[in-house]
């Protein structure tokens, strides 16, 4: 039984709160993405649905009750990009675009609306930039693939600056080697290298929460004609709190762009990344993509917010126990001798409410002995 008698709280010296960041890191390997659990591309991991939107990957076969969604990924352009009326002059053979219209601009519209929400008295769906600013429009970002992560995976945020992604622009079947007409890897790194956690340095906020600007690294190909990315060039922006990246897809353009981009009709078709976006359904550029991921990585972050009580126990106070075995015949039981001090042990810690209706309970590790010659303070931590 609990001791009848309370100790009260003061909130100005018992009681305060904490907050703590924990990070873990996520690598995925492009294997786990595209090749480990089939052949490309009909991995057992890769969840492809009816409606065609978008494609689910998950680190293990996806019907596996071991199974864990990692991500979703979908190539989408804005109503006002002209992917959206493509000539079938620019597409391969046999194929009449755009296909899948409707449902590409859908989900462009879907992500513009629920990360960046509507601008002007006409309540226009704004539009992707690569910039900190989006209402300036300088960088817009009409045709992209966004990788829409897990919870389980971000946890309450991506931290920013940890952000990388590393894909391939090289030949459809050597995407990340070498090829004889270029000097350089042919890969491109993706980072939030500008972003920091430190006093939120390099994001802005909007209606998806915090995002930063994604730049390409100095390695692969490039859009100034040199023959490489430069360290400044931006790509895409990513939502820290959503846990969704959008990448624009002119990075599998530029230099002349890569005529491989993604193979059709048993390899005998090959399409650029214009012709893909148009010509091609989005479970198809997916599997394009996928192909071309070499390794994706992050820091997610956990945060955990406490309330601490300092419950204080003095030398006086706490020296018995209610417990009926306490008394034998009226008498303390550990006790010898009648002049002996009291003897009680600690065992429990009960928080309540100010009409003393119990709200929480701590149970100690091992008993904490008490009698009038020690005074202790139990700290208890509530975690929410």
């Amino acid at each position: 039984m609990p001791v009848q008698n309370y100790e009260q709280l003061n909130v100005n010296t018992d009681v305060t709160t904490t907050r703590t960041v924990l990070h873990e890191a996520i690598p995925i390997t492009g294997s786990i993405i595209s090749g480990t659990y089939g052949n490309w591309p009909n991995e057992n991991n890769i969840k492809n649905f009816s409606h065609g939107m978008f494609q689910s990957v998950y680190d293990y076969p996806y019907l596996s009750s071991s199974a864990n969604h990692i991500f979703d990924i979908t190539f989408a352009y804005a109503a006002t990009s002209g992917m959206s009326g493509s000539s079938t002059d620019d597409l391969p053979s046999g194929y009449s675009g755009p296909v899948q219209n409707a449902k590409k601009i859908n989900m462009y519209n879907q992500f513009a609306q629920v990360l960046l929400g509507y601008s002007g008295s006409t309540n226009t769906i704004e539009t992707f930039e690569s910039d900190l600013n989006f209402a300036d429009d300088n960088r817009q970002m009409k045709e992209v693939f966004t990788i829409n992560f897990a919870r389980l995976l971000t946890k309450d945020q991506i931290k920013k600056g940890s952000f990388s992604l590393v894909v391939g622009t090289g030949s459809w079947t050597n995407p990340f080697e070498d090829i004889a007409d270029t000097p350089s890897p042919t890969t491109i790194t993706i980072t939030d290298a500008s972003a920091s956690s430190a006093n939120d340095q390099g994001t802005k906020n909007t209606l998806g929460g915090d995002y930063g600007v994604l730049y390409a690294s100095a390695s692969g190909r490039a859009d100034d004609g040199s023959g490489f990315y430069r360290t400044n060039d931006a790509v895409g922006v990513l939502f820290y709190q959503s846990g969704i990246a959008v990448i624009t897809a002119s990075v599998f353009a530029v230099s002349g762009g890569v005529g491989d981009f993604y193979t059709g009709s048993g390899g005998s078709v090959y399409y650029n990344i214009t012709q893909s976006l148009s010509g091609a359904n989005i479970t198809g550029s997916c599997d394009a993509l996928r192909h071309r991921i070499k390794s994706l990585s992050f820091n997610n972050t956990t945060e955990i917010n406490s309330q601490i009580y300092f419950c204080r126990v003095p030398h006086n106070k706490f020296n018995y126990s209610s417990n009926p075995t306490y008394l034998t015949g009226s008498k303390i039981r550990v006790k010898n001798v009648a002049s002996d001090n009291p003897i009680s042990y600690i065992t429990t810690v009960g928080l309540y409410s100010p009409d003393n209706q119990l709200m929480a309970v701590a149970k100690l590790s091992e008993p904490l002995k008490k009698d009038p010659t020690n005074e202790m303070t139990i700290r208890v931590r509530l975690d929410y």
